[in-house]
């Protein structure tokens, strides 16, 4: 997704008591960033943190680490946070469980490692890349479900949801060539009624526009 600059972006990550300002430092041992140790959860792609925000009103007993490349893009999901968080009545204060670092995923696996033990790891409505020499830039592509599995738990489960009619069917190509076993597979998520389905900002925008939601669970074979 585009963005355009926020001069303020950096400035109020740089208060913010839950933006991690050197990642580097806790590779190996996240759980320990968090007031209180608890499962970990993943969120790669996490753009304006509606989803991460509602993730960690939700779990409270789960810890939620949100990544995103883009400052500018951690800068709008900060305040969605604060807002989703005094909406439901509490404060700055309660958000404990939820860490925004700014990132390349590319190198995901520099900043956590098998030391971190995730639980779960979500990919929602990231860039499809339909170019075939970009391809390889997907979130889902082989080699990135490969170096997911140096942090994954054997246990753990990728949920990964998206628009994009090509990206998920060749995504279902990579999670088999890559050893994971798709348990759960709908091409109209909305129409199936899955239990606690948080809507990402992407997802109420194209189910206005009548284009199906796909998602599916996979793990590990």
């Amino acid at each position: 997704m585009r963005i355009r600059k926020k001069k303020w972006a950096e400035p109020e990550l740089a208060v913010c008591d839950f933006f991690v300002k050197n990642p580097e430092e806790h590779a190996g041992s996240w759980n320990k960033a968090f007031q209180t140790e608890q499962p970990l959860y993943l969120e790669i792609g996490c753009g304006k943190c509606g989803f991460a925000g509602q993730l960690a009103l939700n779990n409270p007993d789960k810890n939620i680490i949100a990544v995103d490349i883009k400052i500018d893009m951690l800068g709008v999901g900060r305040r969605t946070i604060v807002k989703l968080f005094e909406e439901a009545g509490k404060t700055q204060d309660d958000i404990t469980n939820l860490l925004l670092v700014n990132y390349n995923v590319e190198k995901l696996d520099t900043i956590i490692t098998a030391d971190d033990k995730i639980d779960r790891l979500f990919i929602n409505f990231c860039n499809p890349w339909p170019r075939a020499k970009h391809k390889k830039r997907r979130l889902t592509y082989y080699k990135k479900l490969e170096m997911y599995k140096t942090f994954l738990k054997p246990e753990s489960e990728i949920r990964f949801k998206t628009d994009d009619d090509e990206l998920f069917e060749e995504s279902l190509e990579y999670f088999e060539q890559s050893g994971y076993t798709i348990t759960y597979l709908t091409r109209d998520l909305h129409a199936e009624n899955f239990p606690d389905n948080i809507e990402t900002e992407h997802e109420k925008m194209f189910s206005a526009e009548g284009i199906k939601i796909k998602f599916l669970i996979a793990k590990q074979k």
